[in-house]
């Protein structure tokens, strides 16, 4: 066999018996020898083409030293960080710190392996959390290995084999109709009587409710409608307006009763603005929503 080029790797055998095989890999750390080993010459080509050909197309799998922890403090501030909602962002953040890091941070991340991976779902459910949250676990931690395996770190997805538990659905009961019959009568009069009646006839979030505007309701036309532009998003005890994640809204036909409800609250907003009261352009600008409560 004739001399390799320059790049190519080359093949010796051993001092104290085998084969072995070297090539060079260009990472971001600079340049770099791998060393291949085996019993026989013909099994040490073989695993020097195999790296040769990763190597061309772009796969060096170059992890080193870096930690699963390491990992994912890159990870969430190169690639989540400013690509995702802030509230997603902080979702992500939180099960790392709180989940992922103190279970898996210590092992190198060319060593984490489906077992690893399997292992901390166990616990995790073994410790009383919902099978929902381990699922997010799961996704979470799935995406950031998915990123390494993208970027040349690693070969294999540790957590892309793992079957994670499924959250059992829980079948919504909605009012009947003599329910929502009574729930309206007995809100009647009230200071937020409006919000209860759109929450109840136009099916918006909550955060779609607290977020509306005058500007975003027509009551003078034909047919009344409203729109729905943003949402009232609350992160860490922080509020904001966030626009729909399509980056568009959505129109809505008002019943007759929300048409009603809604004059008779601007009437009362106008009212006491005129009285030296704050008004406000958002429609329920006196309601204050509970407190949302993360895990």
């Amino acid at each position: 066999m004739g001399k390799r080029g320059n790049g190519e790797g080359s093949i010796s055998r051993r001092k104290g018996g085998g084969w072995c095989a070297q090539y060079t890999v260009y990472t971001s750390e600079g340049r770099k020898r791998r060393t291949l080993y085996g019993k026989t010459r013909s099994e040490v080509a073989a695993k020097l083409s195999k790296a040769l050909a990763d190597r061309e197309g772009g796969l060096t799998f170059d992890a080193g030293t870096m930690t699963v922890g390491e990992y994912l403090t890159r990870w969430l501030s190169h690639s989540v960080r400013d690509t995702v909602s802030q509230k997603t962002y902080e979702r992500y953040e939180s099960i790392v710190r709180v989940h992922l890091s103190p279970a898996l941070g210590r092992i190198k991340l060319k060593a984490l392996t489906p077992d690893h991976v399997r292992h901390l779902y166990r616990e995790k459910l073994d410790s009383g959390l919902a099978p929902r949250s381990v699922l997010h676990i799961h996704r979470t931690l799935s995406k950031a290995l998915k990123q390494a395996t993208d970027d040349g770190l690693i070969p294999r997805n540790a957590a892309a084999s793992v079957k994670p538990p499924q959250p059992r659905r829980e079948e919504m009961q909605p009012l009947s109709r003599d329910q929502v019959r009574t729930f309206l009568d007995t809100v009647k009069g009230d200071r937020m009587e409006a919000l209860y009646v759109l929450a109840v006839t136009s099916g918006l979030r909550q955060g779609e409710l607290l977020a509306l505007k005058w500007e975003d309701v027509d009551l003078e036309g034909t047919n009344p409608t409203l729109e729905v532009r943003r949402s009232l998003s609350e992160t860490r005890g922080r509020r904001s307006f966030v626009t729909p994640k399509s980056g568009r809204g959505r129109h809505l036909r008002l019943s007759r009763r929300a048409v009603s409800a809604l004059r008779v609250h601007r009437k009362r907003q106008l009212e006491e603005s005129a009285c030296g009261r704050p008004g406000c352009g958002r429609i329920t600008a006196s309601y204050s929503p509970p407190r949302s409560v993360h895990p």
